[in-house]
């Protein structure tokens, strides 16, 4: 069925969405604080519900097919934004950024991420439709990934960072010291930058390689790019208070990469399929068609998605319950002890 939904949707669901995220901007820039659980389990909770009532909408003026399709990339997105969290939290300790001020960064990080992967939209869907074999490079790319996720974690990512950080220490004047969450400060009459660059950076950093990971993954739910886009932006929208609602359980969800890694590898092999079907190539089945390979439905993969990420958010639970019996997990003591410092 041919993709049709009024113009002024469109339109309005991106007025409505920068109006919201603005709001969001303006909260985290002018009152740093560190949110509360309730706080921060009501805006999530809004978040959720607001994606919802858009899969609503789209369900009335598009039908079925792309309300499944939009949940199913929100989903996906928000699966990967999970791990993208993950590193989030290994920067914001690896460079003992105080958590008053960590609001305002991980913004920083959401609004980089945000135009990062607007960019790779556009990119991926220009690529889409001049040059259909395009998908059995995105295919192969997520088989990659997923291997990549499960049995090396972020490694890559880490050793990228370092190299880059590296770099600017060594050509630019670095003070050790935050002011507060300034990006330059006066030190001995002089103005230099703060570690926040840095923390900037390592999040830019970050963000670019979750970039070349998730777009590939939603193309291969939808091609729409406004489908795309908002699944990207629903899954990021409220990424900064499940930050602070999940903590080091994010830490302890020790399966959740292998979710993702075999929704990743789902989703390649899905696009592999959906190449073979639209193949082009003279040296594939002589450039025509591959009709034997199966075309895998939105609902299916809805289905594959969900289970996954349910699965392993499961076993995570009940490995970290198995482990306080065995006496192996959080230190309570230690955790109460720094929150007091702070």
């Amino acid at each position: 069925m041919e993709f049709s939904i009024p113009l002024w949707f469109e339109i309005g669901t991106y007025v409505a969405l920068a109006l919201i995220l603005g709001f969001d901007i303006v909260l985290a820039f002018r009152r740093p604080h560190i949110p509360s659980t309730r706080e921060s389990a009501l805006w999530i909770s809004f978040y959720v519900v607001l994606a919802l009532v858009f899969a609503a909408l789209m369900y009335v003026f598009a039908g079925a097919e792309h309300s499944g399709q939009f949940i199913a990339g929100w989903l996906t997105e928000y699966s990967l934004s999970i791990d993208n969290l993950f590193v989030f939290l290994i920067i914001m300790a690896r460079f003992s950024v105080p958590r008053k001020y960590q609001q305002e960064l991980l913004m920083a990080g959401i609004i980089i991420a945000l135009v990062l992967r607007g960019i790779f939209i556009i990119l991926g869907a220009a690529l889409i439709e001049n040059f259909s074999w395009v998908f059995y490079l995105f295919g192969l790319f997520l088989i990659y990934t997923a291997a990549n996720q499960a049995f090396t974690g972020h490694d890559d990512e880490e050793e990228t960072e370092n190299k880059l950080i590296g770099f600017m220490r060594k050509r630019i004047a670095i003070t050790e010291r935050f002011d507060g969450a300034k990006l330059r400060t006066l030190v001995d009459g002089r103005r230099v930058f703060t570690p926040v660059i840095i923390v900037l950076l390592a999040l830019g950093t970050t963000d670019l390689v979750f970039a070349l990971d998730s777009i590939p993954a939603i193309f291969g739910i939808t091609q729409e790019p406004f489908l795309v886009f908002t699944a990207n932006v629903f899954a990021l929208m409220g990424l900064r208070q499940l930050y602070f609602l999940l903590g080091d359980l994010v830490d302890k969800l020790v399966y959740l990469k292998y979710g993702i890694a075999f929704i990743l590898a789902f989703i390649g092999v899905k696009l592999f399929f959906h190449a073979l079907h639209e193949n082009e190539l003279p040296f594939i089945n002589g450039g025509e068609h591959v009709d034997w390979a199966p075309e895998i439905s939105t609902f299916v993969s809805l289905a594959v998605i969900v289970g996954a990420m349910a699965v392993a958010v499961i076993a995570s639970l009940v490995k970290i319950r198995y482990d306080r019996k065995r006496g192996i997990g959080i230190d309570h003591d230690r955790i109460d002890e720094e929150m007091g410092a702070e």
